[in-house]
Parts: C-alpha cells; structure tokens; sequence
C-alpha cells in the first residue's frame, strides 16, 4: 500500500501511540481522520499536522457506542469519500488484582478494548470489501501471550483482540484482499499506566521506572512497516519489546 493520500481512521489518537502515528502517517502524505473523546486535544494535533503539510480531519467520539463510530466513518466518507485503513489503538489499562473487586473497571476495558475494536471493523468493513481491499490494524499487547499478576482481565482483552484480527485475516484477506495485523507492544512510555487505581498495582509500577521502555514513535513505525508490504505480504503480528524487559 502506498500511504500517500490513503485515507486512514486512527482511534485514540489524542494522546501516545495514536497521537505518534498520525503524525508520522501524516507526514508520509497520508489523510488521517482522528478520533477519541477529548476533541480539543485532537485539534492541536489537526493544526501540528496541517501546519507540517498535512491533511486531518477530526471527528470526535466514543468508540465504545457503535452508533459514535458509524457517525466517525460517515463523516470520513463525506469528506474523503473512502476508508482505506483503521488503525484501531483505543484502549485502557486500569489494572488491579482480582480479588479487590473492581468490576466497573473490569466492563469498561471489555467495552474499550473489545467492543471499540468490534464497532471499528462493523463501522469500515463495508467500504473496505467494497473496495476489495485495505488494511486494519488491531493494537493488542503482549499481554496477550504473557500474564501478569493485577492484568487478569486486561490481558483477557488483549488475547481476545489477537484471535478476533486472526480471525479477521482469515476470513477477509483471501476473499476480499483485506489485510489484517495485530501489533503487540510490550512496556510503551504513554499514558495508559494513569488509569491504575489499584494502589498495589502502583507501587509495583515503580519498580520498572529504571526501565528503558519503548517509546509511542516506535509503535508508529512497526504500524507503518506492516501497512507498507506489498500486496502478497500479511504481516500477522508484529511483536515489539524493550530491549530490556523479560
């Protein structure tokens, strides 16, 4: 896929990895739509980009309400008059233990980082089979693969985001030419550590502060080299870890 003038939707884009990838996505000539629910920052990102010769639009909204996300793919098709891409990041990470209870949090990384992605493939795949073609891209973890004591639930959402773009892969890049990638990050320096409420979860958190992690900008990348293979490539997973971490 060539990036220049593909027309790519990047959820969460206001802040870490979304707000990396727009950036670098928009300055290899791409037309990004950003969406996430704070607005204002997303238009400083419109204006960074647009002031760098870029194209944005901002479309704000929930991901986790399916008819948000139908009205974020309209809005991108009255502009732009197609979809070539989702890059679908939005996510949370409150982690705690099991036993302290924390259901409300529990439902909302299931309606985040489940149901976001499921109403963002429902919201662009018919334009995507109508074009015989595209591209989504599913932020899991490698959480996915690997437990970790406090991620009981979070990691259940990001296995579950890795066999659903499996299954995608499977069922729509043969068929429609639709390519399909999971990318994995390990320790990312963003803000998703800040919706921890559990405080020995926190306190465990400190200990990897002497960490090198992987920056946003490095994410960005690894979605630009699965987007940019050639037609007959599908890069599957891409898993990507400190050089430090175990």
């Amino acid at each position: 896929m060539k990036l220049e003038n593909s027309v790519i939707i990047i959820t969460g884009a206001s802040s870490g990895i979304g707000e990396s990838t727009a950036l670098k996505l928009a300055k290899h000539g791409a037309k990004v739509v950003l969406t996430a629910r704070r607005e204002e920052r997303l238009e400083k990102l419109k204006k960074k980009i647009e002031d760098k010769g870029g194209e944005a639009l901002v479309v704000a909204g929930d991901v986790t309400k399916k008819d948000n996300f139908d009205a974020i793919v309209k809005k991108t098709l009255d502009t732009f008059k197609t979809v070539n891409v989702i890059v679908n990041n939005a996510g949370l990470m409150p982690l705690s233990y099991v036993e302290k209870f924390k259901t409300d949090e529990w439902n909302t990384m299931v309606d985040v980082n489940i149901k976001g992605v499921l109403n963002g493939v429902s919201a662009v795949l018919p334009t995507l089979i109508k074009n015989k073609g595209g591209h989504i891209i599913n932020i899991s973890s490698t959480a996915a693969y690997k437990y970790f004591p406090g991620g009981a639930v979070y990691c259940a959402t990001k296995a579950a985001v890795k066999m659903f773009s499996e299954g995608l892969r499977q069922e729509l890049t043969p068929k429609y030419g639709i390519r399909v990638t999971s990318i994995e990050p390990g320790a990312v320096s963003t803000e998703l550590t800040e919706t921890i409420t559990d405080e020995d979860i926190l306190e465990k958190f400190s200990d990897l502060k002497n960490m090198t992690t992987l920056e946003s900008e490095d994410i960005a990348e690894a979605i630009i080299y699965a987007l940019t293979q050639p037609d007959r490539v599908n890069i599957n997973d891409v898993h990507v870890m400190p050089s430090e971490q175990q």
